[in-house]
């Protein structure tokens, strides 16, 4: 560990520009992937902007409630079923996973496949209920 410190502090300058790029990687990835909205904020958009929102978790999570109107993708199936949302090209594409893990992922596949306006639930469902909005079940 003492090592560790004397290599930074004999070449600081190197280790800041590490930590600088490390960090624009890090913000690149994260902007590749789409917004992240609060719950509040995806309402709205699904109100006034007719946003679609797909829930990429897996189909027990999924029956065990859902916001109402989602369509059921699971991530592991985005990839070979992302022609069935060619329809909504043109419309905000909110993604919705358990806690917010997969959702980037989930973005930034989307993004490849040429969707412009995809975003995601921060915080995934778990933040929806606590946002006390509400779930549906069929």
């Amino acid at each position: 560990m003492d090592r560790l410190f004397d290599f930074v502090a004999h070449h600081w300058l190197l280790v800041s520009a590490f930590l600088g790029l490390l960090g624009a990687l890090f913000l690149t990835e994260r902007q590749k992937s789409g917004a992240s909205l609060s719950p509040q904020q995806v309402v709205n958009l699904m109100n006034n902007d007719d946003a679609v929102v797909i829930d990429i978790r897996e189909k027990k999570e999924f029956s065990e409630g859902k916001i109402t109107g989602s369509i059921h993708i699971p991530f592991t199936a985005l990839k070979d079923r992302a022609s069935e949302l060619e329809k909504y090209r043109e419309k905000c594409v909110i993604l919705v996973d358990k806690a917010g893990q997969h959702s980037a992922m989930a973005g930034k596949q989307l993004g490849e496949k040429g969707f412009t306006r995809v975003a995601r639930l921060s915080g995934g469902i778990s933040e929806w209920k606590n946002a006390n909005l509400p779930l549906v079940k069929k």
